[in-house]
């Protein structure tokens, strides 16, 4: 298979990034999104080779809504996993990817906890579509303790 590398040590393999936004893509179907209508999916890989899956809730109130990407992150951390390899987010209006769906900077600043600068996000259209970056190039100086 051929490989998608971002980062001499990091790598993926084309099967695992289509398998990766196969599983975001499937997760559109969950999200609870009764304001905006704007569906979002997620699957974050672990280094152990778990997929932990997510997709937005949201609430009336709005700030207890909870975006795919943390969703995915804290259902892994909840079951003890912290290091991450890569996670692949999809969304669009009306669960219809249209464009890239980059996560927000909330979700930006929990994957910088929890992953190492060279993390890979995948940001997909379709299985045949889609980008890799690294996590510093999507949040450069990130805040930490």
């Amino acid at each position: 298979m051929q490989s998608c590398r971002q980062e001499d040590n990091m790598e993926l393999r084309e099967e695992t990034v289509r398998d990766l936004i196969s599983k975001a893509t499937k997760m559109l179907e969950y999200s609870y999104v009764p304001y905006s209508h704007f569906h979002v999916g997620a699957a974050l890989l672990a280094k152990n080779g778990t997929v932990y899956t997510g997709c937005n809730i949201e609430n009336a109130a709005y700030g207890p809504s909870n975006c795919a990407e943390r969703t995915a992150v804290f259902k892994a951390v909840s079951e003890g996993v912290k290091d991450f390899q890569a996670i692949a987010v999809v969304g669009g209006p009306d669960g219809k990817i249209k464009d890239f769906c980059p996560p927000c900077g909330v979700c930006r600043q929990v994957l910088a906890e929890f992953c190492s600068k060279d993390f890979l996000v995948i940001l997909a259209k379709s299985q045949e579509e889609y980008k890799i970056f690294r996590l510093e190039e999507l949040l450069p100086e990130s805040f930490s303790l």
